[in-house]
C-alpha cells in the first residue's frame, strides 16, 4: 500500500485536493478526524482534547488501511497535531510525536496557502498560515514531500505528477 498524506495549513486546500486525488485514482481517502470531533464538542476544544483526535485520526486510517488498498490518501496526518499543538500550546504530546515516526508515510503533499482563505467556524488562523506553512516545512524536513503550490489545476497536475512517479 502507498499512502499520501496530504498537510499544510488551515484553508490551503487540502480536503479539496484530496477529495479529487481519490476520484482520480478510485482510491479511498482518509477524512479528518478532527473535524468530526470539533464539530460534536460543545466547549472550546483544550490540549488534552488533541490526544484524543489524535488517536481517532489513527483509528480511522487504520479502518481504511485494513482493506489493504493500492493507495490510501490522507486528509491529514499526526504532523497536524503535531504543529498545532506546538502553534497554540508550545509542545506536543510525546505519544503524538511518536506515531510520526511509527507511521509510514510514502508522500507528504505540502499545500502552501496560496489559495483564498475560506471562512469556516473551525478555522481560526487567517493571518498565519505563512508562520504555519514554514512549521510544517520544518517538521516534514527530512520525509517525502512535494510543496503544491498554485491554482486548483495547477495543485492537481502537481499532486499527479508526484503519486504518478511513486506508484511507477
Amino acid at each position: 500500500m502507498v499512502k499520501v498524506v496530504i498537510t499544510g495549513p488551515e484553508s490551503s486546500g487540502k480536503t479539496k485536493l484530496a477529495e479529487l486525488l481519490a476520484e482520480h485514482y478510485q482510491a479511498p481517502w482518509v477524512p479528518e478526524y478532527s473535524r468530526d470531533y470539533l464539530l460534536e464538542l460543545d466547549r472550546k476544544y483544550q490540549e488534552e482534547d488533541l490526544l484524543t483526535i489524535a488517536n481517532g485520526q489513527v483509528a480511522r486510517e487504520d479502518a481504511f488501511a485494513q482493506k489493504k488498498p493500492e493507495l490510501l490518501i490522507c486528509d491529514t496526518s499526526m504532523v497536524v497535531l503535531k504543529v498545532w499543538s506546538e502553534y497554540v500550546y508550545h509542545r506536543c504530546h510525546p505519544w503524538i510525536l511518536q506515531q510520526i515516526e511509527l507511521r509510514p508515510v510514502d508522500l507528504y503533499l505540502l499545500c502552501f496557502p496560496d489559495v483564498p482563505w475560506e471562512p469556516d467556524p473551525l478555522r481560526e488562523n487567517p493571518l498565519d498560515r505563512d508562520v504555519l506553512f514554514d512549521m510544517y516545512q520544518q517538521s516534514l524536513t527530512g520525509k517525502p514531500t512535494v510543496v503544491i503550490r498554485g491554482n486548483y489545476p495547477k495543485r492537481i497536475a502537481q499532486a499527479k505528477n508526484a503519486i504518478d512517479r511513486l506508484l511507477s
